[in-house]
């Protein structure tokens, strides 16, 4: 018997439905992922000794400080960590410690997914528009 006279295989139409949802499903939730990025103060974590950042305002790491600057490099995105403390306290030096705190985060943003700031604003992702940079 030649070969040209077999039967092909042929996939059903639920089998061919079962395979999209699944590409589907596995392509939203991909999307689904939502970090939080908060702006924080690079100081803070030393002064405090904690392991810990005090959050500032998104508009700090939004501006562009120049190089001879005292504040360049001082406030960055701190991606996907949990709040530590609402505090109003002081240390021992008399200083405010004043604020909300954020421990367990990372320097670098995720490779996929959608950003948040704490204060609702999208950094990157989601549909219908592109994202600005988080510097």
């Amino acid at each position: 018997m030649p070969q040209q006279d077999l039967p092909r295989p042929r996939l059903s139409s639920r089998a061919v439905k079962i395979g999209m949802v699944s590409a589907l499903s596995l392509t939203l939730a991909a999307c689904g992922k939502t970090t939080t990025a908060y702006c924080v103060d690079r100081l803070s974590f030393t002064a405090l000794g904690s392991g810990s950042y005090r959050v500032v305002p998104d508009y700090y790491c939004e501006r562009t400080y120049p190089f001879t600057s005292p504040d360049y490099g001082r406030y960055f995105w701190y991606y996907g960590p949990k709040r530590v403390s609402d505090d109003s306290g002081y240390n021992s030096g008399g200083s405010s410690t004043g604020g909300t705190y954020v421990s367990g985060g990372s320097r670098y943003a995720p490779s996929r997914g959608k950003i948040k700031t704490s204060s609702g604003k999208t950094l990157r992702g989601g549909f219908g528009g592109s994202g600005r940079s988080g510097g």
